[in-house]
């Protein structure tokens, strides 16, 4: 086994019986050689818009939501051009429009490792660096914009 970053594991592909790189923490694999620690934890915040095939449809804002999923795709574009435009704030409009509890902390949903969350979400966090928003994730939740915090 090479020196590798903290983390992570060389394996033998059974199949190709080339080596390849495996995420200890999140099982994801890659053919490159990382070069930074694997990642165990990641914070993030969102702004959740529910429509009336989510899982639940209803929240702290509204008791019995009616709009569709395409409805609620075109809200949440406007709350992300919105804060590309920096007419507002991410925590603004997650604090104000977001349908999950986490709007009392601006959409802060603290820190949170593999296997915590629905795996569209939890893939599309994993993925982003520090500070880049990802804009829709699709769950069964509802339709997010997701901001990388830690």
């Amino acid at each position: 086994m090479s020196d590798l970053p903290e983390g992570w594991e060389e394996r033998t592909s059974r199949s190709t019986g080339q080596n390849y790189y495996l995420n200890k923490y999140t099982k994801q694999s890659q053919w490159d050689k990382p070069t930074s620690p694997a990642v165990a934890q990641v914070r993030a915040s969102h702004l959740l818009v529910k429509h009336r095939d989510s899982r639940r449809p209803s929240s702290w804002r509204q008791e019995n939501i009616t709009i569709t999923k395409e409805e609620a795709l075109q809200i949440l574009e406007g709350y992300m051009r919105q804060i590309e435009s920096k007419e507002a704030t991410f925590e603004e409009l997650a604090s104000q429009f977001s349908d999950c509890s986490s709007a009392k902390k601006g959409g802060d949903l603290g820190m949170f490792g593999p296997g915590q969350m629905q795996k569209p979400f939890e893939d599309a966090t994993f993925a982003l660096q520090v500070g880049q928003m990802k804009c829709p994730v699709i769950t069964d939740s509802g339709v997010h914009i997701i901001l990388r915090t830690k």
